[in-house]
């Protein structure tokens, strides 16, 4: 059987990388490379036949001129603003990208999020379970007859022209904007690097420094990953910073967030609510504080890491076996999806 080298860029941890191997088609020789180095990256393009690059990374002219018997790029996301695709043109190299369904999962899942703190689901609805005759008389509705809003709920926001800062932003950040685009709403973000001015007018997006960001701000999502910088960088001072009446939202890596400072910042008022799927300690701990301002009525949501969906193993396994489909696809001579060039 023939074999293809393939060079795999990454940024993820050695556990998901031997997840990643393992799918991989027999006929794929991987090497993984993590946080490469250009140089690095070069080197083991030499002799290669196919390139994956999980979601960023710069593939410029230099690097593809070093690979003579590279035959296609594939870029695992939807972000393909970092290759250049005219030099991989070019040189006979195709170009395609793949999306990561886990990736769009979370995207939706910060959409309910935010909307169920911005219409305060969890309040409204005791108010319906409860069914108390306490607000007035039940009459039964027709066109004329209804009780709008009775028992005279208060701070139930909107979307609609509303601003949205991102903080950090990758793969989900970009399927996140692309989800709010219909909203009618401005989109801030922040990341290290900022985008191309191409990207941020494809995405709808602006970019503005940190603090900016949490002082105009009516929704903070956060989606920071874990870096040493980042632990623990979403704290007191972070929330006081913020819109008074905002709220957060974070899908990012828990030991982001100081989860102590965000129940002051929730608990004193400063803040309207906040919901979170990843924590500090996984499985949450019970004494989290949280934990106790939701069960007391406030505009908390937790939801148990479960933002990326509940797919079996079976599932998980067809889908990371799935980003190697156009490789696949190329080899077989079948039609490339997604195909850029």
């Amino acid at each position: 059987m023939t074999t293809y080298k393939t060079i795999y860029t990454t940024e993820r941890s050695p556990f998901h990388q031997e997840r990643a191997i393992a799918a991989a088609p027999d006929n794929l020789d991987v090497t993984m490379l993590r946080y490469a180095t250009k140089a690095d990256l070069m080197e083991n393009l030499a002799n290669a036949t196919f390139l994956i690059s999980e979601r960023t990374g710069v593939i410029d002219r230099e690097i593809i001129e070093s690979a003579p018997n590279l035959k296609l790029i594939l870029r695992l996301g939807s972000l393909s603003h970092d290759i250049d695709v005219s030099a991989a043109k070019e040189a006979g190299i195709v170009v395609c990208r793949w999306s990561d369904a886990g990736v769009i999962r979370v995207a939706e899942h910060t959409i309910m999020q935010l909307l169920v703190l911005m219409k305060k689901i969890s309040e409204v609805q005791q108010v319906a379970l409860d069914a108390s005759n306490e607000w007035a008389e039940s009459k039964r509705t027709d066109e004329n007859t209804f009780a709008y809003n009775w028992s005279g709920r208060q701070g139930i926001m909107q979307l609609y022209q509303r601003t949205v800062g991102i903080i950090g932003f990758g793969e989900i950040s970009a399927e996140l904007a692309r989800r709010l685009s219909g909203w009618g709403c401005t989109i801030l973000y922040n990341k290290r690097r900022r985008l191309p001015e191409s990207v941020e007018m494809e995405l709808g997006i602006q970019y503005a420094e940190k603090d900016i960001l949490l002082a105009t701000s009516d929704y903070i999502m956060n989606l920071l990953p874990y870096f040493p910088e980042t632990d623990m960088s979403i704290n007191a001072d972070s929330f006081s910073k913020m819109k008074a009446g905002s709220l957060i939202v974070s899908v990012g890596s828990g030991s982001v967030i100081d989860e102590d400072a965000l129940a002051e910042a929730v608990k004193s008022g400063h803040l309207a609510g906040a919901a979170l799927d990843t924590y500090e300690w996984e499985p949450i701990k019970a004494d989290n504080p949280l934990i106790k301002l939701a069960q007391e009525g406030y505009n908390i949501l937790l939801t148990p890491h479960t933002a990326a969906g509940s797919s079996t193993a079976k599932i998980a396994d067809k889908e990371r076996a799935s980003d190697f489909t156009n490789i696949i696809n190329y080899l077989e001579d079948k039609p490339i999806v997604n195909r850029l060039i």
